[in-house]
């Protein structure tokens, strides 16, 4: 289902820069998705909102960021605007709505800096724009030396299994698809980085399965590679801790249980999974010499 729904704001300022994907600002053209990720946090935590299982267009959107960005700029509010940062900017409706492309073309009239997070070969159409916004955006002025560029794009992966990806992330460009199109980005000078988030406990979390995913991400030279666990909220049918569980009794069942305890009544794992986790992701990345922060 597809609502069109009208917005106050769609500019949202965060108090301090994220450390991990460098943003001030967060920007999502759409809101609910139709890559139907059985992991999104969006499904079942408070982001969601009531119409998170929908997919909604906000259709003022263009008219609002003009408000918003004409005074931010005027203040010299300059910050990096994550584009996508709940719902991919690039589904498949945007090829006939060009609402985020509308959105793009907005934000390079007031030269701001962008990050782009997706997993769509979509963002290929809209190169003309970013290209305009890497070479015009004003950084804030301890990020010129670092960055000296205003366009950061990056693509998630849960895994780069073809067979994994289609039951985790039944409508979303597969893992190769996102591959080639981090190539063709990077051959156009672009800073291109990975999101692995979340990796899966049990299926993509080991050494193994990290040294797999960031070897493959060195093949492609991408410029870092950023790492998150995985999240499940909620106790309804539609929410995502419901969902992925279904999900692993499906296809899963010897991990069923152990994913059960390892989350128990919480929405993450304990404490000394996720620093067993970080350990082994530093240690692959150290050893293929690649990146594990933006800057």
């Amino acid at each position: 289902m597809i609502n069109e729904i009208v917005v106050k704001s769609v500019l949202n300022k965060h108090k301090k820069r994220d450390n991990w994907f460098l943003e001030n600002y967060t920007l999502n053209p759409y809101s609910g998705c139709s890559f139907k990720c059985i992991y999104c946090y969006i499904q079942g935590s408070k982001y969601g909102g009531d119409n998170s299982n929908n997919l909604s267009i906000k259709v003022n959107a263009p008219e609002i960021l003009v408000k918003q960005l004409k005074r931010r700029a005027l203040k010299r509010e300059y910050g990096i605007i994550v584009v996508g940062s709940s719902t991919d900017p690039y589904l498949d409706i945007e090829e006939k709505l060009c609402l985020t492309r509308e959105l793009l073309q907005i934000i390079y009239r007031f030269k701001f800096p962008v990050h782009v997070i997706t997993k769509s070969n979509l963002i290929l159409r809209d190169l003309d724009i970013l290209m305009k916004i890497n070479s015009n955006a004003n950084l804030p002025v301890d990020l010129k030396t670092k960055l000296n560029r205003g366009v950061i794009v990056s693509f998630s992966f849960s895994t780069i299994d073809e067979m994994l990806a289609k039951i985790f992330e039944p409508d979303a460009p597969s893992p190769m698809e996102r591959l080639e199109t981090i190539l063709k980005l990077k051959e156009e000078g672009f800073l291109v980085g990975v999101n692995l988030m979340p990796v899966l406990p049990f299926l993509s979390d080991s050494e193994e399965n990290l040294d797999k995913m960031i070897k493959l991400m060195k093949y492609y030279e991408v410029d870092f590679v950023l790492m998150g666990g995985l999240t499940l909220f909620g106790d309804k049918s539609t929410d995502c801790k419901v969902r992925y569980f279904e999900i692993l009794e499906k296809y899963f069942p010897e991990i069923l249980e152990k994913t059960k305890n390892l989350f128990q009544n919480s929405f993450a794992p304990p404490r000394h999974y996720q620093m067993a986790l970080s350990k082994r992701f530093e240690r692959v990345c150290k050893k293929y010499c690649i990146k594990s922060s933006i800057i």
